[in-house]
């Protein structure tokens, strides 16, 4: 397919691309490859050509029509096409857009969240400019698509919230703590989160403890984890003591056992919904936080230049076609993952 030129208007629907899409939810096998037409570009926005995509936990939340998601059931119109993170190169843009250029290679989070409207499983993505950033050229697609979603969430919980935007978990924004000199507990530490939060605390100076499966002890400690605990062989609260903050990226109604090792004053930032122990967190003056990861470009520039940097790395659990996202989220429900799933596009 030839490149398109610098315009909004010259790409017609009746060229058509390769993308997963859902007609119905439930498990993997839903997802459908199959031609759709090419997106058009709006002011503000520019098409990329998709190289790789990044598969996060709102794909599959998504997949099955949020049924695991507790009382959240946005509206999603059918057929739909799944993900939001993409590593790829410009095509096209629109006249307004200032600070990329047809042939750029790009990476970002598009339009998250959007329940819907990301559409990244694709060969072709039209993405706001404001959500991207140019990939770090010391890495290649695979690991750059791998790296929006997970870095942004580690950083807009742990570093810098970075909008104003009302938080749908909690009526006060989500506000990050200091963590340099801290002691930081990362529950699900191997994970696409947990594994860019382990370098990110440590890039801040904080003392890191990774809370993962015994296979991944080395995997951890190499990213730089000060103390890591197996949890099949000891539950960390059974370990630790006086902890300025966990990070539960796993998050969950199990997530209140963590208030148990923070010390008066901590903080226990919980990724996904659950938690019920409010009482005993404000008996400890326990601050219980959570925010929604939105897209920005800005910040995914801040992370790119650590990756550029090798400050930080991400790492990749295993690698499937865009024809076989079906596989790819057969792989993720089977849990224990070390770093990130990606769906390539060559």
């Amino acid at each position: 397919m030839q490149p398109f030129e610098n315009a909004t208007d010259n790409i017609s629907n009746t060229q058509m691309m390769k993308a997963i899409r859902l007609h119905t939810f439930g498990g993997p096998e839903v997802l459908r490859y199959e031609d759709v037409p090419l997106p058009t570009i709006e002011p503000g926005e520019v098409l990329i050509r998709v190289h790789a995509i990044g598969i996060n936990p709102p794909d599959w939340y998504l997949r099955d029509g949020y049924k695991t998601v507790p009382n959240f059931k946005p509206p999603v119109t059918l057929p739909v096409i799944p993900g939001s993170d993409v590593s790829g190169v410009i095509e096209a843009i629109a006249p307004d857009v200032q600070g990329f250029a047809v042939g750029d290679e790009v990476f970002g989070m598009i339009r998250f969240p959007s329940f819907g409207k990301s559409a990244a499983y694709a060969e072709y993505v039209a993405a706001p400019a404001s959500d991207l950033a140019h990939k770090p050229a010391a890495i290649d697609h695979i690991h750059a698509a791998g790296a929006p979603m997970a870095g942004l969430t580690a950083w807009q919980y742990l570093i810098r919230l970075g909008h104003n935007e009302p938080n749908p978990f909690q009526p006060q924004p989500h506000s990050p703590v200091p963590l340099t000199g801290r002691t930081v507990l990362i529950n699900g530490a191997a994970g696409g989160v947990g594994h860019l939060a382990v370098q990110l605390a440590k890039w801040q100076g904080a003392q890191v403890i990774a809370v993962a499966s015994g296979k991944h002890e080395v995997f951890l400690r190499e990213l730089g984890a000060d103390q890591f605990i197996d949890y099949t062989t000891h539950a960390p609260e059974e370990v630790v003591k006086e902890v300025d903050l966990v990070l539960d990226t796993l998050g969950g109604p199990t997530t209140g056992r963590f208030l148990r090792i923070l010390k008066r004053g901590g903080a226990l930032f919980p990724v996904f919904l659950g938690f019920a122990d409010h009482e005993q967190a404000a008996k400890q003056g326990v601050t219980v936080s959570a925010a929604q990861v939105r897209s920005n470009g800005l910040q995914l520039a801040e992370l790119g230049s650590l990756l550029d940097a090798g400050t930080v790395r991400i790492a990749i659990d295993s690698t499937f076609p865009l024809s076989d996202a079906q596989k790819a989220h057969e792989r993720a429900a089977l849990g224990h993952i070390q770093g990130k799933i990606v769906l390539t596009v060559m």
